[in-house]
């Protein structure tokens, strides 16, 4: 469990993986322990305030950096020393229907429940983060502003039952093909589980994502490509997925999705005249 240092390769880093193409409404997240009241706060203060704030993120993001930078080596080194074995999602298919290898299925409840393979087994490594005590509160608001708005990828905490659950369910010997939505939790379960003795481990490379209808027997309400996106990329269309089957689709997709941009500006607009409106409003009672 050291080896795989999942407390580093937190949600927040995963949320990032997720929606590197997302904007960032902010560039750095205030921590909570600096907040200083405005009336109490004298300008040196504050000021060193935001510094400390500013120098806190960057040494987080730092971090973050260098133990993902440090897991890829080892997931690296885990695949080339042949510890598991690499599956593309039509492989994985054939797998499963010929020689019935089970799936361990490990994404968060917010994708399974929009699709899923056919005879799976759910374990998730990270799930939705439900709580609000003050901690989960601060990281579903840095979630948000760091992409969370953009690609609707909730807070999420690793599972500290991940590797008992699998051990319920699975003996060391099983050959058991792992997956998630875009391979990358799939690798550090894969890296779980090889640790905890399981030597016969499959891992589909690009995960869920990258399959085709024909692959795998999917069941669920939507595609298995369409099951890790979320927020206003994906009312936009503005997900690659979407965009290949807009090309598919042809004029009917375009202009659906084009409607709803222009209804965005519409409300962005009428929320920005009414803001201008009520500040004259407040102007004219303070000049009065």
């Amino acid at each position: 469990m050291s080896s795989l240092a999942l407390p580093s390769l937190n949600s927040l880093a995963i949320s990032r993986l997720h929606s590197q193409k997302a904007p960032s409404l902010n560039s750095s997240i205030p921590n909570i322990s600096t907040f200083r009241h405005p009336c109490t706060a004298t300008p040196h203060r504050s000021q060193c305030g935001v510094i400390r704030m500013q120098a806190g993120e960057e040494d987080f993001e730092l971090k973050q950096m260098r133990d993902m930078a440090a897991a890829k080596k080892r997931w690296d080194a885990m695949i080339r020393e042949g510890k598991v074995k690499i599956l593309t999602p039509k492989e994985a298919g054939y797998a499963i229907q010929l020689s019935n290898k089970p799936l361990l299925d490990v994404r968060p409840s917010s994708e399974r429940e929009k699709a899923w393979v056919k005879g799976s087994t759910w374990v998730p490594i990270f799930e939705v983060d439900n709580k609000f005590d003050v901690g989960t509160v601060s990281k579903k608001v840095s979630n948000f502003v760091m992409g969370g708005w953009w690609s609707g990828v909730p807070t999420l905490s690793y599972d500290s039952q991940f590797l008992s659950k699998v051990e319920e369910k699975f003996p060391k010997d099983a050959e058991l093909i792992v997956a998630c939505q875009k391979g990358l939790r799939s690798l550090a379960a894969c890296e779980l589980l090889c640790n905890a003795g399981y030597k016969n481990l499959f891992w589909v490379q690009g995960g869920l994502e990258a399959a085709e209808e024909e692959d795998l027997v999917r069941e669920g309400s939507q595609s298995l490509k369409f099951a890790g996106i979320g927020g206003l990329s994906e009312f936009l269309g503005w997900t690659d997925q979407q965009r290949v089957q807009t090309a598919r689709e042809g004029w009917g997709y375009r202009l659906l999705y084009s409607a709803r941009l222009v209804g965005v500006f519409v409300v962005a607009d009428a929320l920005f005249i009414g803001a201008q409106q009520v500040g004259r409003y407040l102007q004219d009672i303070r000049s009065h």
